[in-house]
């Protein structure tokens, strides 16, 4: 057979719709409560199957609150409220592998009733589908095809993986713990490495911890830890372009007080969850023109979408804002503390090499009015811009996932609040590209035979060997060989002669 199927592997990637929906929430307050003061809410995967068009799974949200009871005491309370989603389109096909991201846009308290709180929260669902796809191409073994190759670039998608470990913290105090009042902890990747059927992250996990001392006195304290993971990836290579994901699931985090003769340690442990996908890119050969010295072809050309090899990169930056409160509210002479800081990405893009993400970091900052001795609390929302050198195109497909940090809130005037914290970004960068193959080939009505031996062929200044070797349906090597003195592509124009054997039959 002249043509025979050549399938090459190349990895997919498309993104899901992003979208907004909220999930209503019932979480026990530990006791009758009088008002909530903060919430701090992250949202988790549980499970998630892919479907033809269909992108179904489900959820978790690891609720915690501090809120004020009937006789005037702080407590905290945490819960999971479980969820459902689905992503809907025709990128999405069975069997594909998805990765999920979810952000808590926000939330609000739609009734206390004695120790029952309602909470409804606005959540924000985005990621991408990704995975292998066969397309067609094809060789060929007979004498009369004449073929040009030429060396295409693959990526394909090697495989994903997934761990779990744990990294403790520890925070010191001088004075005696007399209750945690809420733990919110975070992680970020910085830096991947791919070995051999392995790959290595690096990360930082970041814990707030907020108490109160045995003299009434609300205190937190920040620390930053750094982890080191390897996780088994079968198939991955040093040369292997990886993107990498961390999170951690907040009903999880334990903390513990420990008490000696120097003080204080709140040791933190903070269960961490890796995923990783693993892509390579592979140089393959494939025909890109063909024709037949014998025949007419009738030639089939595709295009698809290959998903290139994505770069990722970390950026810090500082977020500071003026606030005013509403004028429904209590003046504020006192800060307590602040507690459930979050930040969401609302926009990032590439430009003349310079990366540009912006955002709103929110924070719920709890007070006391003097006039009444009333403890309030107040939601600010304070958006950023920051920027930092990063090479890509404008085209790019860019994913930021980011965290904050060393949240002060102070203030200035009696209703004019000031924020200050530090922002860190993981920001994932991918392309891909459009290609064109010849995805089939046929043969159609023979050529007539020529019945002549020899042909002059008027070719121009710049024509190639091959295009002209083509237009008049040779070899290209009959022809290099028969005019040994031409080299290619021609400085001008020039007269070529082919020769054509003849088969003479006797005549008596």
């Amino acid at each position: 057979m002249a043509f025979e199927i050549n399938n090459i592997v190349v990895a997919k990637k498309s993104m899901l719709e992003k979208s907004e929906f909220s999930v209503e929430c019932n979480i026990s307050g530990g006791a009758m409560v009088s008002k909530v003061l903060a919430s701090a809410i992250e949202p988790s995967i549980v499970s998630c199957e892919t479907l033809s068009g269909t992108v179904n799974y489900s959820g978790e949200l690891d609720i915690k609150v501090i809120v004020l009871d009937e006789e005037g005491q702080f407590n905290s309370t945490s819960s999971t409220c479980p969820f459902s989603s689905k992503f809907e389109g025709e990128n999405i096909e069975n069997g594909q592998n998805a990765h999920i991201e979810l952000k808590v846009i926000d939330y609000n308290i739609v009734s206390i009733n004695g120790d029952n709180i309602k909470i409804n929260v606005m959540l924000e669902q985005s990621g991408f589908v990704y995975g292998n796809k066969d397309e067609q191409t094809i060789r060929c073994d007979d004498e009369d095809i004449c073929f040009k190759t030429d060396k295409f670039n693959a990526t394909r998608f090697v495989g994903a993986s997934k761990a779990s470990f744990n990294v403790t913290s520890e925070i010191s105090s001088r004075e005696k713990v007399s209750k945690i009042l809420l733990v919110e902890s975070k992680a970020l990747v910085r830096n991947v490495e791919a070995g051999v059927n392995f790959v290595t992250v690096y990360g930082d996990v970041i814990s707030k911890v907020l108490y109160i001392s045995e003299n009434d006195r609300f205190e937190s304290g920040y620390v930053v830890d750094s982890f080191k993971e390897e996780v088994e990836v079968e198939g991955a290579s040093r040369d292997s372009s990886v993107q990498a994901f961390a999170s951690v699931k907040e009903d999880g985090v334990l903390t513990e007080i420990v008490e000696d003769e120097k003080g204080v340690k709140i040791t933190i442990t903070v269960p961490v969850n890796l995923k990783v996908c693993v892509y390579e890119s592979q140089e393959l050969e494939i025909i890109n023109d063909i024709y037949s010295t014998t025949s007419d072809l009738s030639v089939t050309t595709s295009s698809f979408d290959m998903a290139s090899l994505c770069k990722m990169d970390v950026v810090e930056g500082k977020i500071e804002g003026n606030s005013m409160i509403e004028d429904d509210k209590p003046r504020v002479d006192k800060i307590l503390f602040n507690a459930g800081n979050n930040v969401v990405i609302t926009n990032s893009y590439i430009e003349n090499d310079e990366i540009t993400i912006e955002g709103i970091a929110k924070t719920n900052v709890v007070y006391l009015n003097d006039e009444d001795s009333s403890i309030n609390s107040v939601q600010l929302d304070v958006p950023f811009v920051i920027s930092d050198k990063f090479e890509g195109q404008t085209e790019g497909i860019v994913s930021v996932s980011a965290i904050v940090c060393d949240v002060d809130v102070v203030v200035k005037k009696g209703r004019e609040l000031f924020y200050d914290a530090r922002v860190k970004a993981n920001v994932i960068y991918c392309t891909s590209q459009t290609c064109g193959v010849i995805s089939g080939a046929e043969k159609l009505d023979s050529l007539q035979e020529r019945d002549y031996a020899m042909e002059v062929i008027f070719a121009k200044a710049g024509d190639e060997l091959w295009d002209i070797a083509k237009k008049a349906k040779v070899h290209d090597y009959q022809l290099q060989s028969q005019n040994p003195d031409v080299a290619f592509p021609l400085q001008e124009d020039q007269s070529l002669i082919i020769f054509y054997q003849k088969m003479i039959e006797n005549v008596e």
